[in-house]
């Protein structure tokens, strides 16, 4: 895009114009003439902020001189700037007379065709300034009106986008109440008569865990219906969102046997300790699914600034089942600890266990 010259730069431009159009004039035998087209040049200045004052100053000049650059460039600011068309009429007129007229005589003889030329030459002079005054106007508004169509297009695409994602967030709430939430429901009915009906106790101790999962992913699952069907122009409340005082509970109803070592002081920012619980969450569930009989060790660590956390899982004792994943969840810790300004990484042992590990610089708030 072409960058346009500074108005200062223009404006200096317009009086070394108007400068040289009196230099080309120049008579020494009439000094008040040549003072005052130098004043009508000077004048040019003010243009901008006072175009009408600007052309009644330069007009004399006109009348006194032949020096006319200054008020043809008054006559087409004044167009520029969007003034009745009346009032630019009735300059151009004003020109043309003026152009005409030889001070100290103000009389105009039609009758001869040379003033009559010379008066329709005038006449077009000044309606040339005022149609390239009138022509950048009409630029200038057009510009604006391009500029006031894309930005109202762009909002419609917004709004376009939006209404699609609030579709989207609907069906998907729908989905989520209608079928995944009645499947949970379900579990949790049977898992609590499992529990009931069956005197072994491990059995029992399995059903209980299952059912209190189950009760806890339906909580879940209806906040984040709520969440949905909110509107996206519209806060929604949020659930106390979990931190290191909740990791404990996690380890504890995680249905494997883990065991949790942490040594972090209070005060971590918040997005830390939900960064560190999701981590210790996403870890021991996929140690249970697919590492069953597996016991886990979950170290929590403060050194040097940085949170270090790590989940290591022995080797499974016995065969995985098939359940569905998205292998999704490493990806978002990945992503997780990117954003906080950390790493993460997850791999295979050397005794045929997992380690997930992960640092996040965290700094200790009073």
């Amino acid at each position: 895009m072409t960058r346009r010259p500074s108005p200062l730069l223009l404006d200096g431009v317009a009086v070394a114009l108007a400068l040289l159009d009196v230099g080309a004039h120049w008579d020494i035998g009439e000094p008040y003439r040549m003072a005052c087209g130098l004043g009508a040049a000077m004048a040019l200045l003010l243009r901008r902020r006072r175009p009408l004052l600007t052309f009644l100053v330069t007009l004399p000049a006109v009348l006194l001189s032949d020096a006319v650059f200054a008020c043809l460039a008054a006559l087409y600011t004044l167009a520029s700037l969007g003034r009745p068309r009346t009032l630019l009429v009735l300059g151009a007129l004003a020109f043309a007379f003026s152009d005409v007229t030889s001070l100290p005589s103000t009389t105009i003889d039609l009758t001869k065709a040379a003033t009559v030329i010379a008066l329709g030459y005038s006449t077009a002079t000044a309606a040339a300034a005022v149609f390239l005054g009138q022509l950048v106007q009409t630029r200038r508004d057009l510009s604006l009106r391009l500029t006031e169509i894309s930005e109202a297009r762009d909002h419609q695409q917004l709004l376009t986008a939006q209404a699609a994602l609030a579709k989207e967030r609907a069906q998907l709430a729908r989905e989520m109440h209608d079928v995944v939430s009645h499947q949970v429901s379900l579990i949790a009915v049977h898992a609590g008569a499992l529990q009931v009906g069956t005197s072994d106790p491990d059995a029992k101790e399995a059903a209980a865990t299952i059912r209190r999962l189950s009760v806890q992913t339906l909580d879940e699952l209806r906040h984040m219906v709520g969440v949905l069907r909110a509107s996206a122009g519209r806060p929604t409340e949020l659930t106390p969102q979990p931190a290191l005082t909740d990791i404990q509970r996690l380890a504890d109803s995680c249905g494997i046997e883990a065991e949790l070592k942490t040594d972090l002081p209070e005060g971590l920012p918040a997005t830390v300790q939900r960064a560190i619980y999701r981590t210790v969450q996403e870890a021991l569930t996929n140690t249970r699914k697919h590492a069953p009989g597996a016991t886990a060790h979950v170290e929590l660590s403060h050194i040097s600034g940085a949170v270090q956390v790590r989940v290591t899982n022995t080797a499974p004792t016995q065969p995985a089942l098939p359940l569905p994943s998205a292998h999704h969840g490493l990806i978002g810790l990945r992503q997780r600890a990117e954003l906080l300004g950390g790493s993460m990484s997850a791999g295979p042992t050397s005794d045929g266990g997992y380690e997930v590990r992960m640092v996040l610089p965290a700094e200790v708030t009073e």
